[in-house]
């Protein structure tokens, strides 16, 4: 699969000079810092930043590249991206493929957008039994249907699991191919609004913490050029500030909704099933413990769920996947 390079000519450091000017320190005159985001709300929310210039206002060079999701992981793996927005589980496949990151600021955690959808006349997980069930296996929505289950007493072994991209469940649902199918937003609203009388019977507010979700940077980049780092966290609380501030937040909803192609008033209801977290929030998250309200905690179950269904064979060092410091320093 090809994938754009990033081509750092000589246009492109004339251009980064004529717009940071020649004063600044070395860093800052530097190419800019590529990073890569796909279709989240916690992530589409950089749009916002974007759009209002602030970056350029912050005097730091960043470019943003859209992909579809696993294409940017698999782009910064290649080392041709320096930082890439996945979820904290995701970080430690893309690291065990050779793509080691560290999670400078914590964007959010999915409160409900990742749901187990199931067809008219299934209303709860026990009535799954003997039932098949789409889901992507080895992502994050598979580790959310095992927590489904064991809340419910049940194991794997109680449902059969049929392996489809997350990109194609609602069409499997759609043609009857599956009971139920677990997905992350946009997908899980189509599989609901695909088969009418389907509904969400557990999502991801029903263990807040599972799905953490991140910038990753590249160990390299980020020893290199880190108070340019520090600036686009910066940035990043200015744009959460925006998001949740009544009188902004629709504005904020206008840009973000742009850049899905979606109308404001259906995004507003994607960007309430994601829980944008404030800086003192995400410092709280950084806290080291075994619980889901840390990252630390959640990684571990990750790296567990990862080894038990041989997505790598050796468990990893989760803390060695997270840099704490930029956001606790703010």
């Amino acid at each position: 699969m090809k994938f754009k390079q990033n081509i750092k000519s000589g246009a492109a450091v004339l251009l980064a000079l004529l717009t940071f000017g020649c004063g600044q320190s070395p860093e800052q005159s530097a190419d800019p810092l590529v990073i890569g985001y796909s279709d989240w709300p916690g992530w589409v929310a950089w749009q916002v930043g974007i759009e209002k210039g602030w970056f350029e206002e912050a005097g730091v060079p960043v470019t943003f590249e859209w992909f579809d999701y696993v294409e940017s992981m698999d782009a910064f793996a290649a080392g041709q991206i320096d930082a890439v927005a996945m979820t904290n589980g995701d970080a430690l496949v893309t690291g065990e493929a050779g793509g080691p990151s560290r999670a400078i600021l914590i964007n959010d955690f999915s409160n409900g957008n990742d749901m187990l959808v199931a067809a008219p006349g299934i209303n709860s997980v026990p009535e799954l039994a003997g039932k098949r069930v789409g889901v992507e296996v080895g992502y994050v929505c598979h580790l959310l249907l095992l927590k489904a289950l064991e809340a419910n007493g049940m194991t794997e072994a109680d449902v059969t699991l049929i392996n489809i991209p997350t990109h194609d469940l609602p069409q499997a649902f759609a043609a009857g191919d599956v009971d139920a199918v677990v997905a992350w937003q946009p997908n899980s609203s189509q599989a609901l609004e695909a088969v009418p009388g389907s509904t969400a019977i557990f999502t991801s507010a029903d263990v807040p913490g599972l799905i953490y979700d991140v910038l990753a940077v590249s160990p390299s980049s980020l020893s290199e050029r880190t108070e340019d780092w520090e600036t686009v966290v910066k940035v990043w609380y200015r744009i959460v500030d925006y998001i949740l501030d009544e009188e902004t937040r629709d504005d904020a909803v206008r840009i973000m909704s742009a850049r899905v192609g979606l109308s404001p008033e259906a995004y507003a209801a994607f960007l309430d099933g994601t829980k944008i977290l404030t800086l003192d929030e995400a410092k709280a998250a950084f806290q080291v413990s075994d619980e889901l309200t840390s990252i630390y905690g959640s990684s571990a179950i990750a790296d567990a769920f990862n080894v038990a269904n041989g997505v790598y064979d050796t468990p990893q060092n989760v803390a060695e996947y997270i840099h704490p410091d930029i956001t606790l320093g703010l």
